[in-house]
């Protein structure tokens, strides 16, 4: 397809010479959830967009959330009925846009002595949050006795387990989420690029008209023309506001959330968890794959934005609060094998704590005319993106520049899925099994092709198919990284072991299994030297180390 051969860094020379010749109606900055989702919905509407990403797509807040699209249950208690209601119904419409990245997954809420949710008001506020979801057949919330619990789930409490309720939810990689609402934008002309950093703003007559922008890879300068510049930033809405010097609108309140990551035999529930913490707040136990990860903390933030790591204080409380609610687990520090730490920029309110803060988001608008859209939820990057678009598309109107259509991007499938319901997903599954099998490949292997690219598996299969090596594993690793390269923009490894394919969490052992062949894989494509090299293996175990070495030594 056109707008996949194009998005690859082979070609960057020439995205960057073209962008700065032409002029467009809209850059945004920021490429998350946020920002991929508002270059999909403006470039579907006609509009001509570009979006310029500081450092990897997804490398912010957008691929370190829990990794849920959720309704949002614990919004009920703050009485925040409106954005229940609005995450809660786009559960469903993402699910349909790509079914083989965004999973049903069934929550359990066990009910225990002195917890948070007793067993009448949690049956009130799941058939509440049923209604404002739109919930509808098997989905529907259930109430479980103590007996039907410990079915579901053995490793809970038995001593002081009352019940639980049960209720659905839905799973997904928030990195490659970000990833194909970019690519899929591509496909109404619009274009993307990553390690692209906007230095400043260009004015014509006082009002924002571009960007400058410090090309990260060249060290060469840039600039782009644009009727209006969306900053979707996240974390650093603030810093490209006070570059525009914007004195209007509320300031961002940041707060770190952690995620630990176990061997499925370390930490093996059957099924996702949604659990009472002592202190009062409530945490998840998901199983994934190979492992199961638990998550999160909800802490102020005030350190560097850039550097957000996961210290020995966060491991500790979230493995105390793991061990009280399974005992018949009794995890350690030495357990983890990997971890992640993100920032949620939400908006600030005097007097509020970080748990306290509405995960609302809002729009500013600066006196030049710079448009930032902050706060939300990885659920709501839809409906975010709508309003955002909508205030420009009210704008081109009111200027008599252009009439713009309303948003789509409901009925827009996300790339990789042409599956119109799971059941097609799970359909394709087996036939990939079937496949791979015949390769000595297990189902696991399967799964993870399919629930990471979905109908591209195809092309990840081409590729493995010319590959000589007599190493299934490394033949379809290569294949994957030739895909990565070729289609998705991965500029260097840890695009492709963190964003692309999330082995950094949830794989991490192949990383130290195969990190020879994927690095001879990107010297070969962008002829990298051996210093550059050199750096990116640093790198890369840098990263391994920052994320799964909790020793006391290290701390």
């Amino acid at each position: 397809m056109e707008e996949n051969v194009r998005f690859s860094n082979l070609n960057r020379a020439n995205i960057i010479e073209r962008a700065s010749k032409e002029s467009f109606d809209l850059v945004v900055i920021g490429g998350g959830i946020t920002g991929g989702g508002i270059a999909l919905d403006a470039a579907s509407r006609g509009l001509k967009v570009i979006l310029l990403e500081k450092g990897d797509f997804a490398s912010g807040t957008s691929s370190k959330s829990t990794k849920l699209i959720h309704g949002g249950l614990r919004y009920l208690k703050q009485f925040d009925f409106w954005l229940v209601k609005e995450v809660g119904s786009e559960r469903a419409i993402v699910h349909k846009l790509a079914p083989h990245l965004v999973l049903p997954e069934k929550m359990l809420l066990p009910l225990i002595e002195g917890g948070s949710y007793g067993k009448w008001l949690t049956s009130i506020g799941l058939k509440v949050y049923d209604i404002l979801a739109q919930v509808t057949g098997e989905d529907k919330r259930q109430m479980l006795d103590k007996k039907e619990a410990l079915k579901l789930e053995p490793l809970l409490p038995k001593k002081i387990l009352n019940g639980a309720g049960y209720y659905a939810e839905y799973r997904t990689d928030d990195a490659r989420l970000t990833l194909e609402n970019i690519k899929t934008s591509l496909k109404y002309g619009a274009q993307a690029l990553n390690y692209a950093r906007v230095t400043d703003f260009i004015y014509d007559d006082g009002m924002v008209a571009g960007v400058r922008v410090h090309d990260e890879t060249s060290g060469k300068e840039f600039e782009i023309n644009s009727k209006y510049v969306i900053s979707a930033a996240g974390p650093w809405v603030d810093e490209l506001r006070a570059m525009n010097n914007s004195k209007k609108g509320k300031r961002l309140h940041l707060t770190k959330g952690v995620h630990l990551v176990f061997p499925k035999e370390k930490l093996p529930v059957k099924q996702s968890v949604y659990f009472d913490i002592p202190d009062g707040r409530m945490m998840f136990a998901i199983p994934r794959g190979k492992v199961t990860y638990v998550g999160t903390t909800d802490t102020n933030y005030n350190l560097d934005k850039d550097h957000v790591t996961t210290d020995i204080a966060d491991a500790i409380y979230l493995i105390s609060a793991v061990n009280n609610m399974f005992p018949k687990i009794n995890l350690e520090l030495d357990d983890i094998v990997s971890s992640w730490a993100g920032l949620r920029p939400l908006i600030h309110e005097e007097g509020k704590s970080a748990s306290e803060l509405s995960r609302k988001d809002e729009i500013f608008t600066s006196e030049s005319g710079l448009v930032s859209i902050a706060g939300g939820k990885l659920t709501g990057y839809r409906k975010m993106a709508e309003r955002v678009v909508n205030r420009i598309a009210n704008k081109l109107e009111e200027d008599h520049q252009q009439k713009v259509k309303g948003s789509s991007t409901d009925k827009i499938p996300l790339a990789g899925s042409d599956f119109r319901k799971f059941k097609h997903v799970k359909k394709y599954i087996a036939e990939v099994s079937e496949r791979l099998n015949k390769e000595g490949f297990s189902e696991y292997d399967a799964w993870y092709l399919v629930t990471t690219y979905g109908k591209q598996t195809e092309k990840i299969w081409d590729n493995y198919l010319t590959l000589k090596k007599n190493d299934s594993q490394e033949r379809m690793i290569r294949a994957e990284v030739q895909f990565s390269i070729a289609h998705e923009m991965s500029l260097n490894p840890l695009d492709f072991f963190i964003r692309r394919t999330g082995r950094l969490y949830f794989d991490i052992d192949s990383i130290r299994q195969y990190m020879g062949p994927v690095f001879e894989e990107f010297k070969t494509a962008y002829g990298y030297n051996e210093a550059q090299m050199k750096e990116f293996k640093e790198k890369l175990e840098e990263e391994l180390d920052i994320h799964s070495n909790f020793s006391l030594e290290r701390n």
